[in-house]
């Protein structure tokens, strides 16, 4: 079977078999998902293409034995294996040992590290000491979108040849300037990196937009602290606005606690949710 693909699919029966049954000279990484369109589980694609990623990196790696496999149980093909092992949730990857029952390690904890093929892999080498390498296929769609970017820059200065102030102008400049920090300091880059979900499930069925842990981010997340930081830096501007200009004092000074009322505000957020991602953190403003 695992000639055939880098991850064995197993129903209750074949599960009760392969991993279940003993003694074995082999350990099982297991996924247990819902991929079923009607499970509307957006997670769980996610991370069935980070664990196919893993398995087919350790498939053509030099340290592929047959020591180890990999595994996937879907909830619509094996439910009673969910309700043997007490699983109410997916997507849940869990190591089965050649030798002995699973302990509580033996589970991989996404909410703190993630479901990233590099988070699965290094979890995997704790658990079996077998060291596995991710490779990525190539993604060819970042460089088309620079290479036409270019394209598109090149040939709007093409065009405007003959009238190029705009290049001197320092609002543009210090707009693009502030567009890209707030993309860099939001966590884009990680993103792009890791690959997290949109969103994500709670255990309690809800729909969680921020990550629980200083360890992960969500992609809506991304953009909600990128909103809080521009609202911030739109309450400095103010405040320095206020302070730099000349002419009315009452404007003046109704446009600096304008510019502090927002800037406090939107602060205190971002540190609640500091707070809330980094437990421990002892110190908060407005909002917990």
């Amino acid at each position: 079977m695992s000639a055939k693909r880098s991850i064995l699919r197993f129903n209750g029966h074949k599960f009760k078999d392969f991993v279940r049954s003993t003694p074995r000279n082999y350990s099982m990484i297991v996924m247990f998902t819902a991929l079923a369109s009607q499970r509307q589980c957006v997670i769980c694609r996610h991370a069935h293409d980070e664990f196919v990623i893993v398995a087919n990196s350790f498939r053509y790696s030099q340290h592929h034995s047959n020591k180890m496999f990999f595994a996937m149980v879907d909830f619509d093909e094996g439910p009673d294996v969910f309700t043997s092992l007490n699983m109410n949730t997916a997507p849940v990857f869990m190591h089965f040992p050649a030798k002995g029952k699973p302990k509580h390690s033996d589970t991989m904890d996404i909410q703190r590290v993630g479901f990233a093929a590099e988070s699965i892999a290094k979890w995997i080498t704790e658990r079996t000491d077998i060291s596995i390498r991710v490779f990525r296929p190539p993604n060819y769609s970042g460089t088309v979108a620079v290479a036409m970017l270019f394209a598109f820059v090149a040939g709007f200065l093409y065009l405007k040849r003959n009238n190029l102030d705009f290049l001197y102008n320092k609002t543009l400049w210090a707009f693009a300037a502030i567009v890209f920090t707030l993309a860099m300091t939001s966590g884009q880059m990680w993103n792009h990196i890791r690959g997290p979900p949109f969103v994500h499930k709670t255990q309690s069925g809800g729909v969680a937009y921020i990550h629980g842990s200083s360890q992960g981010q969500l992609v809506l997340e991304t953009y909600i602290i990128i909103i809080l930081n521009a609202a911030i830096l739109l309450g400095m501007i103010l405040v320095t606005e206020a302070a730099s200009q000349k002419g009315d004092v009452r404007k003046r000074r109704i446009l600096a606690i304008v510019g502090m009322a927002i800037f406090t505000v939107f602060f205190s957020l971002v540190l609640s949710i500091f707070r809330n991602k980094a437990h421990g953190y002892p110190y908060s403003f407005l909002f917990k």
